[in-house]
């Protein structure tokens, strides 16, 4: 068998995603180092050489999260503050958060590990991960928030947009989480892309939106126009709940 020689950014990056699962699965403090470097096909020596500590490789695994923007945040930047991207971002939000839409199903599944793990133990991933969607997100939010008062579609109410816009992730983020377990754990009735449809609703109505602006601006070929990766198989799915 030849031997393919990594270079050390190769080397370091291998490292990095053999530790992911591990860590999302175990948590930080109950991985062992002996257990990174085999699931790496290194030596411990060759591994310490790399990270001097696990405590480095676990940071280096938070830069390598956090390093580069979701296209689909990118094209967020692109949309007019407005209801109708209000409503087409939170249709977005929750499909990607709760059903893995244009993520790869082991990876997110790594992620919402990785974040449960996190709270269980010191949450600097999860602050690292929190930090970087505020960053990226609630700006464009905190301004449809306001297009959509002006417009006549969001109704005053006693929430902070901050906690708002918090409230609605943490929805999406539980959906995802208990269907982690083999089974999934979460009793809710119908199909996921259902339970989906109806948390945007509940998202939405929460911060203000009327029923009349969620169903103007559900609509299937609008989402699938402002989210251009939503493919033809995903768009059924993609429908005003009935009020």
């Amino acid at each position: 068998m030849v031997s393919i020689r990594l270079d050390g950014g190769e080397r370091r990056k291998g490292i990095v995603e053999a530790a992911l699962p591990l860590f999302a699965r175990k948590g930080f403090a109950r991985t062992t180092t002996r257990e990174i470097a085999e699931a790496a096909h290194v030596s411990e020596a060759l591994l310490f050489k790399h990270f001097a500590t696990k405590v480095a490789l676990y940071e280096e695994i938070l830069r390598f999260g956090c390093r580069d923007v979701d296209p689909a945040l990118e094209r967020l930047q692109e949309l007019e503050a407005s209801t109708a991207t209000l409503v087409h971002m939170t249709h977005f939000m929750v499909r990607h958060v709760a059903t893995g839409l244009l993520s790869d199903p082991a990876e997110q599944d790594t992620k919402h590990r990785l974040m449960v793990n996190s709270f269980l133990e010191d949450g600097e991933f999860a602050r690292i991960v929190f930090d970087n969607i505020f960053a990226w997100v609630y700006p464009k939010f905190a301004a449809c928030i306001r297009a959509a008062e002006a417009a006549g579609d969001l109704r005053t109410a006693p929430i902070a947009p901050e906690n708002g816009f918090w409230l609605g992730q943490h929805v999406a983020a539980m959906l995802a989480y208990v269907r982690l377990p083999r089974g999934a754990a979460g009793p809710y009735r119908g199909a996921i892309d259902e339970v989906a449809t109806q948390a945007v609703w509940f998202i939405l109505r929460g911060i203000g939106l009327s029923d009349a602006a969620i169903a103007r601006h559900s609509d299937p070929e609008a989402l699938a126009a402002a989210w251009p990766g939503m493919t033809p198989a995903s768009r059924p799915a993609l429908v005003a709940a009935e009020r």
